[in-house]
């Protein structure tokens, strides 16, 4: 390939703290950096929590660094909403082209409030999980990046759609967007597309899905949050009740043949740490984890340690077989057996917490013929990588920290592709 047919820009796909990452890297060594988000928002998973390791501080402070950097670096671009639909050519000279869905707002938005304040439509929230409702016209999070409205597309071209257009006095509301398409030449790709939890709702003998306290791990954390749905205070979907009384079931489908094969290997320490969200709430509260076994990681260890010497956190060797639901209280039975002493185990709880194992989100087949993936999904970079390098929860579960390490090796793989061309 001739040098002047060489691309030095370089695409990210996923605005998560590692694509952040890798973008940041990329750029600040001197690259151009297109940056590709789902989301109407960027940020990805963590800033839905409400705590992170190693420092159990909450997520605003690190992104916003992040999202500071961004918007003082021209080198890098970005598109929210966007998905990548089809990627041809080679390492060096890529072609990819993207799908950009309408936000129905554009950059004059102050972020004033006045269209969702006129509007009466709800729907679920997608950023609390659908534990709440918002506005049709609203604003994903108080600390979105970039921080502009959104209006839902079952309000376009509705009398309310034109209510919220004429309740702004800055012409932000633009109706008539459409979904619209955008072709890119890059010359190395940064896979950082993040995962999901797996679906509990396979695991037909817990019933997730069916029982409103039955909630898994990501979920807790929008509870947790002072920005989620009940303001902090871990009250139960029912009926909005504080939880008194909750269980965290540890390999909810993990290490299971039938449904995730592998650990995720942070599920334990974030439903540690989830327990103690719980008793430093409310000092009446308690918690019981159900494991097969503590997998605490290197320096988290120590924090595993202090957590079990709580009185108001038990842990107990099980592997639960069935949650049913009292349907008069909501409550939940969950049976089991104590595997140390081989009791039976029947117990009710005011919410029940399942950790779910990380699924890597989906990898385009055409991609394959750059990366390859393991037998569960997730990218491998092994040296046999064509330009295409995945960075993040897309190559293995992982915690912030090492998804941060992570996401810098593949900026610097990235580099090298178009370097060495």
């Amino acid at each position: 390939m001739g040098e002047g047919k060489v691309s030095q820009t370089i695409l990210v796909v996923g605005g998560g703290i590692s694509g952040l990452t890798s973008a940041l890297e990329a750029a600040e060594a001197g690259h151009e950096v297109i940056i590709v988000e789902k989301n109407p928002y960027l940020g990805g998973k963590v800033a839905q929590l409400y705590q992170y390791f190693p420092k159990l501080c909450p997520p605003n402070c690190g992104l916003e660094i992040n999202f500071r950097r961004i918007r003082s670096n021209p080198r890098i671009r970005f598109f929210t909403m966007a998905e990548v639909t089809k990627v041809s050519g080679s390492a060096g000279a890529f072609d990819v082209e993207l799908k950009i869905r309408p936000r129905y707002v554009n950059e004059n938005c102050t972020c004033c409030g006045a269209c969702s304040d006129a509007c009466t439509t709800e729907i679920p929230n997608p950023f609390n999980f659908g534990l709440d409702k918002v506005k049709a016209a609203y604003l994903p999070h108080e600390f979105a990046f970039p921080m502009r409205y959104v209006i839902d597309p079952s309000i376009v071209g509705t009398e309310e759609g034109k209510k919220v257009k004429e309740a702004c006095a800055y012409n932000a509301i633009d109706l008539d967007m459409k979904e619209t398409t955008l072709s890119l030449k890059v010359g190395a790709i940064v896979w950082a597309a993040g995962w999901e939890p797996y679906d509990a709702s396979k695991i037909e003998y817990y019933g997730f899905g069916q029982y409103p306290n039955l909630i898994n791990n990501i979920m807790m954390e929008r509870l947790a949050s002072f920005s989620g749905p009940t303001g902090g205070k871990i009250l139960r979907p029912s009926d909005k009740k504080a939880a008194k009384k909750v269980a965290f079931i540890q390999c909810a489908g993990s290490r299971d043949e039938n449904h995730l094969a592998y650990c995720s290997s942070i599920c334990c320490l974030a439903s540690v740490k989830q327990a103690n969200y719980l008793i430093e709430a409310d000092p009446d509260a308690n918690a019981t984890i159900f494991f097969i076994d503590i997998r605490a990681m290197d320096r988290l260890e120590d924090f595993y340690t202090k957590i079990k010497q709580s009185d108001r956190i038990k842990f107990i060797k099980s592997k639960i077989a069935m949650i049913t639901e009292d349907e008069n209280t909501h409550d939940l039975l969950i049976e089991g057996e104590n595997t140390q002493t081989g009791e039976q185990i029947r117990d009710r709880f005011d919410l029940v917490v399942l950790a779910t194992g990380m699924v890597p989100n989906r990898f385009p087949d055409e991609l394959t013929r750059f990366a390859s993936l393991d037998e569960y999904g997730f990218v491998v970079n092994n040296g046999n990588n064509k330009g295409v390098f995945g960075a993040g929860c897309v190559r293995r579960p992982a915690d912030v920290s090492t998804s941060v390490q992570d996401a810098t090796a593949a900026a610097l793989k990235a580099i090298q592709t178009i370097v060495r061309r």
